[in-house]
């Protein structure tokens, strides 16, 4: 896994050389707390960090294999989570250009937390209002799925929500079961790699840089966002903590 940082923009930033050109781009999207990070991390890296700073927005590029054994790059977007005020939603303008930018969205909500799911509906009109006519495939996946002694949204009303707004729907736990997050986005990204003839998804970039897909942003604003080493740092301490209660049991 790369993570792209200390970029001001992104103009369909260059991938990791694959053999067949091809490239991915998706966008994850949801409230603020929902484990949106978690869940791109564990996919990318088979790993699960508990705790995280607040959502910058960072950009993620690895390589994945989909079904025939064809290697594509696939960009992950990880995005600020959207909060609901008086006034409506709080939408930060990295998640609109995300939307754009996308070949596909990941609308996720926390199965502990009722306003985020609540929030969906108003994320999927987004990413219709955002994409129109090429408004870019959608999921739905509910996290937290191992907290059972916090649920606050019943384990029918995804799925029913799914079928409403016509995505597929996936209950995953990124701390517990690498697994499910892992076969959710795999599908997704064999989904896409489908959908779109290979001429397609190779023309993203220029020599210029300026993007050719139409309806979709060649530019996404991009705050500074932490090293690879500071993500390292991290999972060790999570080790080191979980470790240490071990121990003291």
């Amino acid at each position: 896994m790369r993570l792209i940082q200390n970029m001001s923009t992104i103009a369909e930033f260059a991938t990791p050389v694959c053999p067949s050109n091809r490239t991915i781009k998706i966008a994850v999207i949801g409230g603020s707390g929902v484990g949106k990070t978690a869940l791109v991390v564990r996919f990318l890296t088979r790993r699960f960090i508990g705790d995280y700073e607040r959502n910058a927005g960072n950009l993620y590029s690895r390589e994945v294999q989909v079904d025939g054994g064809e290697q594509v790059a696939i960009q992950v977007q990880d995005t600020p989570g959207v909060d609901l005020t008086g006034n409506g939603l709080s939408i930060p303008d990295h998640v609109t250009c995300s939307i754009q930018w996308a070949d596909a969205v990941v609308l996720v909500y926390s199965v502990t937390d009722r306003h985020s799911f609540d929030l969906i509906g108003q994320l999927h009109q987004l990413v219709a209002r955002t994409g129109g006519a090429n408004m870019p495939p959608v999921i739905l996946l509910a996290n937290k799925a191992d907290l059972l002694h916090m649920r606050r949204v019943d384990a029918d009303q995804g799925p029913l929500l799914a079928a409403a707004l016509g995505c597929s729907f996936y209950e995953v736990s990124a701390s517990e079961d690498y697994s499910q997050v892992h076969g959710a986005f795999h599908r997704l990204c064999c989904h896409m790699a489908k959908q779109q003839p290979t001429a397609l998804m190779s023309s993203h970039t220029t020599s210029s840089g300026a993007a050719e897909k139409k309806g979709r942003s060649p530019l996404i604003p991009r705050p500074k966002s932490p090293n690879m080493q500071d993500l390292k740092r991290r999972f060790k301490q999570a080790l080191s903590a979980k470790v240490r209660t071990v121990t003291s049991v």
